[in-house]
C-alpha cells in the first residue's frame, strides 16, 4: 500500500506542504536526531516540529524582515535547518543555503550578492570563516549561532536560545503563490564566482512530486540524510520528498560517523553522490588485497553472477544455471556488503556526478538497490532517474513525469518543465545564455536518447564534475594559476575524483630564480616540501573560487606540452584527453597519496 502523497495542488507552496503533513500525521515521527548527552537517537513528531517552527517564525518576525528578504543558513543537516527553512518560507522570505565548509571570501560574496539580511550559522567553525569580513556585508543585520560560540564577538550575533526567546506573538503570514521565489542556490558556473539560481515554490514542489511518481520512494519509511542540505539534490529528495511522503529522516552526526550511523539507523532509503560508494568500494578492494585467493574468487563470482541475474531480471540476458549459486553467494559474500549499508536498504539513489561503470557493476551485482539519476541545480534538480522496473546503470534513466527532454544542436541535452529555474539572481545575460525564449534549458551536456533512456556522452564546455557532484570550470582556474610567472603550463584535473589536482610545467628561468631564493636544489622539483610550497602559491591564486574548488595535489612535469609531442593542437590549445592519458600513472599516484 502506497503512502499518502500530498500533491502540489494540495500543498500550494513549500510551507503549505509542511502544514499539510502536520495535519495529516501530527503524531507520527518526522525527524530522528542523535542525543550526544545520553548517547541515544530521539524522534520529533510532525506536531513537535510545527511548534518549534512557530518559535522560529516569531523570532524572524521580530527582525522586521519582509516578504522577499533573503535569509542565509550555513549549518550542517539537523532539525534546526528544517526549522529555519520552514519558518522563513512561511513568512515569504527567500532562503539562501551556504556550504558549511565554504571559503570565507566565497561566503561573503554570496551574502553580499544575495543581499542577505540574516544568517544562521552552525557554530565556531563557520564563525572562523567570517571573522574580520563582516564589515563588507552592509545588508546583514543579524547572525544567529546554533552551537555555543565563546569566541564569537559581534553585536549582531546572538545564540539561538536567546534569539528564540525574543520572538513576538503576533505574526501576519503573507499570502504566498506557487510562482513566488523560495530560494537562491549558488552554484559554480564558467567563471570563478558562483551564480545564484532562483527557484520558486512551484519549481521545487513540481520536482518533488515528479520524484514521488517515479515509484522509488513508495513505502520507504526511513531515510538517512548526510549530503549537505545546501546541495539541492539532498534538499529536494532527502528533505521535501519525505515530507510529501510522510517518511522519517535521520540526520547523520557527521561523515566520519556515517558507517556507524548506517548500522544504527538501518535506512530503507539513501540519497548519495558517487563518492560514498567509491569509499566503500575502496575499503572492499583493500580488504580483498589482504584476503586469500578463495575469498577473492568468491567475491568476483558473486559480482559476476549477481550482475547477470540483474540483466536477466530486466530481460537483457537469458537464464543461466549459474544463477543457482546465488543463494549461497548472497549469504557468504553479498549480505556482508549490504550489512555495511545497514542491511535494510531498499533504494539508494546516486546523483550529482557520474558513477563509474566498474563501481556500479560491483554494487548492483552484489544486490545493492542502486539507481543512478541526473539533474542540475537549475532544474530543481532531478531531470531523470532509473527505476525499479527500468534500470540501465550505464544510463541516467528516463525523464521524470512532467519533464520534457530533447537533443539540440551539437547533441546538447535540453530540458523543459515546471522545475526549470526562474533564472539567475541579478544576471540577465547568464540567464539568456542557458534559458531560451521557449523555456528550454540548455544543460551544456552532450547526450543521446535510446528507447527513452538518456546517456550522457560528453560536455559542450570543459567542465570538471567531481565525485561529490560539484562542477568546476578548469579553464578559469588555470588562467588564475598562470597569473603566477613560475608556471608556464597548467592543467587542472579531477573528473569523478574526490578533489582537484593540478599538472604544471615550470617556466625554467622563473624556477631557477625561485629555487635560488628558497634554497631548493634542482633535483627537489618533485619533493614533498617543494610541492607543499607550490600548493600554497597556487592557493593564493585561486582564493576567489568556491570553497570546494581547492587543489590538494600537484604533479610537476619535466617536459612541456608541444605540438611536436602531440599534446597541443596546431593552435596551441591543450589536448586534455591526450595529456591525461599520457600522464595517467602520475595522476593516479596523486590520488593514492
Amino acid at each position: 500500500m502506497k503512502q499518502d502523497i500530498i500533491t502540489p495542488q494540495e500543498a500550494g507552496t513549500l510551507p503549505g506542504l509542511f502544514q499539510q503533513r502536520v495535519q495529516l500525521t501530527p503524531n507520527a515521527p518526522a525527524y530522528r536526531s542523535y542525543d550526544a548527552l545520553n548517547g541515544i537517537w530521539t524522534d520529533s513528531s510532525w506536531q513537535e516540529m510545527a511548534s518549534q517552527v512557530a518559535r522560529w517564525e516569531k523570532a524572524l518576525n521580530r527582525e522586521g524582515l519582509r516578504p522577499g528578504d533573503r535569509v542565509a543558513i550555513m549549518a550542517r543537516n539537523s532539525r534546526f535547518w528544517v526549522m529555519l527553512d520552514q519558518a522563513a518560507l512561511a513568512l515569504g522570505l527567500v532562503v539562501v543555503p551556504i556550504y558549511t565548509e565554504d571559503r570565507g571570501d566565497n561566503v561573503v560574496y554570496i551574502l553580499e550578492h544575495s543581499g542577505a539580511k540574516a544568517l544562521v550559522i552552525g557554530g565556531p567553525l563557520q564563525w572562523e570563516r567570517l571573522t574580520g569580513k563582516l564589515k563588507k556585508i552592509r545588508t546583514l543585520n543579524r547572525i544567529v549561532t546554533i552551537a555555543e560560540c565563546s569566541e564569537c564577538d559581534n553585536k549582531k550575533l546572538m545564540h539561538l536560545d536567546a534569539w528564540l526567546e525574543r520572538g513576538t506573538d503576533v505574526i501576519k503570514r503573507p499570502i504566498l503563490s506557487p510562482g513566488d521565489l523560495a530560494s537562491i542556490v549558488y552554484t559554480s558556473g564558467t567563471t570563478g564566482r558562483p551564480k545564484g539560481v532562483k527557484l520558486s515554490h512551484r519549481n521545487l514542489l513540481s520536482n518533488v512530486y515528479s520524484c514521488a511518481q517515479s515509484g522509488l520512494a513508495d513505502n520507504k519509511k526511513n531515510y538517512l540524510s548526510f549530503l549537505p542540505l545546501s546541495h539541492t539534490f539532498e534538499r529536494t529528495v532527502g528533505y521535501y520528498l519525505p515530507i510529501m511522503m510522510g517518511s522519517v529522516v535521520a540526520h547523520t552526526r557527521s561523515i566520519q560517523d556515517l558507517p556507524e550511523d548506517l548500522l544504527m539507523i538501518k535506512p530503507e532509503g539513501l540519497i548519495s553522490v558517487p563518492r560514498i560508494f567509491e569509499r566503500v568500494y575502496g575499503r572492499i578492494k583493500e580488504n580483498l588485497a589482504n584476503s586469500s585467493f578463495l575469498a577473492r574468487y568468491l567475491f568476483s563470482l558473486a559480482v559476476d553472477t549477481g550482475w547477470k541475474r540483474f540483466e536477466y531480471q530486466h530481460q537483457r540476458r537469458a537464464w543461466s544455471p549459474m544463477f543457482l549459486l546465488w543463494p549461497v553467494l548472497k549469504r557468504v559474500v553479498a549480505d556482508k556488503i549490504l550489512a555495511r549499508l545497514g542491511g535494510n536498504l531498499k533504494v539508494a539513489i546516486s546523483g550529482g556526478a557520474a558513477l563509474s561503470p566498474e563501481i556500479s557493476r560491483v554494487f548492483v551485482g552484489l544486490g545493492v538497490p542502486l539507481y543512478q539519476g541526473y539533474g542540475l541545480t537549475e532544474t530543481s534538480p532531478v531531470v531523470s532517474v532509473n527505476t525499479l522496473e527500468h534500470n540501465i546503470p550505464s544510463s541516467i534513466g528516463r525523464p521524470l513525469e512532467g519533464v520534457e527532454v530533447k537533443i539540440g544542436d551539437s547533441d546538447e541535452l535540453m530540458v523543459k518543465s515546471d522545475s526549470v529555474m526562474m533564472g539567475y539572481w541579478h544576471d540577465v545575460e547568464a540567464t539568456k545564455r542557458v534559458l531560451d525564449e521557449d523555456g528550454w534549458f540548455h544543460t551544456g551536456d552532450k547526450a543521446k536518447i535510446e528507447d527513452g533512456f538518456i546517456f550522457i556522452t560528453g560536455r559542450l564546455k570543459d567542465i570538471i564534475v567531481m565525485a561529490n557532484g560539484e562542477k568546476i570550470a578548469p579553464v578559469d582556474m588555470e588562467h588564475a594559476i598562470l597569473g603566477d610567472p613560475l608556471f608556464e603550463q597548467v592543467m587542472v584535473v579531477g573528473e569523478a575524483r574526490p578533489h582537484l589536482s593540478v599538472l604544471v610545467v615550470f617556466n625554467e628561468k622563473e624556477w631557477q630564480k625561485y629555487a635560488s631564493e628558497n634554497n631548493f636544489q634542482d633535483a627537489e622539483k618533485h619533493s614533498e616540501h617543494v610541492e607543499k610550497a607550490l600548493l600554497e602559491r597556487i592557493s593564493e591564486r585561486i582564493n576567489e573560487f568556491p570553497g570546494y574548488a581547492q587543489i590538494y595535489q600537484i604533479g610537476v612535469l619535466d617536459e612541456a606540452w608541444t605540438v611536436e609531442n602531440d599534446l597541443l593542437t596546431s593552435t596551441l590549445k591543450m589536448k586534455r584527453n591526450k595529456i591525461q592519458e599520457t600522464y595517467k600513472d602520475l595522476i593516479n599516484s596523486l590520488y593514492e597519496k
